[in-house]
């Protein structure tokens, strides 16, 4: 008996050593522990014409003339979100969701399909790089749905931006999503977009140039197939976005987006 006690303590330390480093090593990536899930990467980062600002040099009031109603604006320096970056580690969330549930839908422009799983069988099962022929119908993304009671131990943590417009308040969508994965072209109210951890490439149209795109093609299909061919009058604003900084997009403009990355990231709706 002795014997299996010393055995059983010895194998306890290992595990916690082994726990341990995992987390030094997560700690010194830049990826919070995501990129660990696959090596697979999107290298082409496309150009930017969006206007890319430190917030330090443009006024609230400066912002709503500007951008607010017209154009969007991509700005650096707008929040000190450390904390909140820290508790979307990998580790971290896994360690304090890791049971519960959250909800998928299809990647597509008009299904509305869902799919609860658990959050450590999502990222064990679902989170992986996007098959250039997948259709976004057969395409699980965990973004929005959110229960925001059961994640609010996560939220409280996060500093929105505060550019907010005129009689508007802002509704948190958290996700996760892994390289090759994005959202097909579809519009709604303005908003602001953080990156946490990763890259994500945003392609956008005003509301009077609706993009011709399929809704069940994947932005990934869209930009290897129907992006390259492009008219030049026919060219959407785009850039990629990293951690640290915000996109803002006005109300009714069309975008997509492509992670480039394991992806975390959370947009903050105005409405």
């Amino acid at each position: 008996m002795d014997h299996q006690k010393v055995l059983l303590t010895a194998c306890s330390h290992f595990v916690l050593l082994c726990l341990v480093a995992l987390k030094a090593e997560e700690l010194s990536d830049d990826a919070g522990g995501w990129s660990l899930n696959s090596d697979f990467r999107l290298q082409d980062e496309g150009p930017c014409n969006i206007d890319v600002l430190d917030s330090s040099s443009l006024s609230y009031q400066q912002f709503i003339e500007r951008y607010a109603y017209s154009r969007p604006v991509i700005l650096r320096g707008l929040t000190d979100n450390t904390k909140f970056r820290s508790l979307c580690s990998k580790w971290s969330l896994l360690q304090d969701y890791g049971e519960r549930r959250v909800r998928l839908s299809t990647a597509n422009t008009y299904s509305y399909r869902k799919v609860d799983v658990p959050f450590q069988e999502y990222v064990d099962a679902f989170l992986r790089p996007q098959s250039a022929d997948a259709l976004g119908s057969d395409t699980l993304y965990f973004f929005g749905d959110n229960n925001f009671t059961e994640w609010q131990s996560l939220f409280e943590h996060y500093e929105s931006p505060p550019y907010v417009l005129p009689r508007t308040s802002g509704a948190y969508s958290f996700g996760i999503a892994g390289p090759g994965t994005g959202v097909p072209f579809h519009w709604h109210g303005p908003g602001f977009s953080e990156v946490i951890y990763g890259r994500k490439r945003w392609f956008l149209y005003p509301p009077d140039r609706e993009p011709h795109f399929h809704p069940n093609r994947t932005t990934l299909s869209w930009v290897t197939e129907t992006y390259p061919h492009l008219p030049e009058d026919e060219a959407p604003l785009e850039c990629t976005i990293r951690p640290g900084e915000v996109l803002y997009f006005p109300d009714r403009w069309w975008h997509a987006t492509l992670n480039l990355d394991t992806s975390v990231f959370i947009s903050t709706f105005l409405g």
